[in-house]
């Protein structure tokens, strides 16, 4: 848990960050859990700084935490997120792995999914887990490394 100074220095270093980079943004600091702090923005041209595949978001939420981290002691992540893109692709990327495994599942077929970072692999790995009719396995070297998706023997 984030003490009150901690917290209020957090709130402080991402305001000044964002008015530096003089992109019009409106945070919202939600509720932690555990010990990530989720940070929304919200902004009108927001493909600017989630960038190609959200590697933009990914950096400057890096470029965050490093900075936080020479203010702050204790050990803790932030979550960005800008007009809820994560949360629309974590939507997305389940929704795909239950339609390649009812796919899978008919033909019989397995299927190989585009190249992906680890972060989304483990959604497909974790959404498929609990079925009995597919079995999941990451394949091949970063940044090429895909899932693929196998009916159950």
């Amino acid at each position: 848990m984030f003490t009150q100074d901690n917290l209020e220095e957090i709130k402080k270093t991402v305001k000044e960050f964002f008015e530096k980079t003089t992109f019009k943004v409106e945070i919202k600091f939600l509720p932690q859990k555990d010990l990530t702090l989720p940070i929304n923005l919200k902004m009108e041209e927001p493909q600017i700084l989630i960038g190609e595949g959200g590697q933009t978001l990914a950096e400057l939420q890096h470029l965050l935490k490093a900075i936080l981290k020479r203010k702050i002691e204790e050990n803790f992540y932030i979550d960005l997120d800008i007009n809820d893109y994560k949360k629309k692709k974590i939507e997305y990327l389940k929704e795909l792995a239950r339609s390649v495994a009812d796919e899978v599942t008919l033909t019989k077929k397995e299927k190989t999914l585009s190249p992906m970072p680890a972060y989304e692999r483990r959604i497909i790995h974790l959404e498929l887990a609990s079925r009995s009719d597919v079995t999941t396995e990451s394949l091949g070297q970063e940044p090429e490394r895909r899932v693929v998706i196998r009916p159950y023997p």
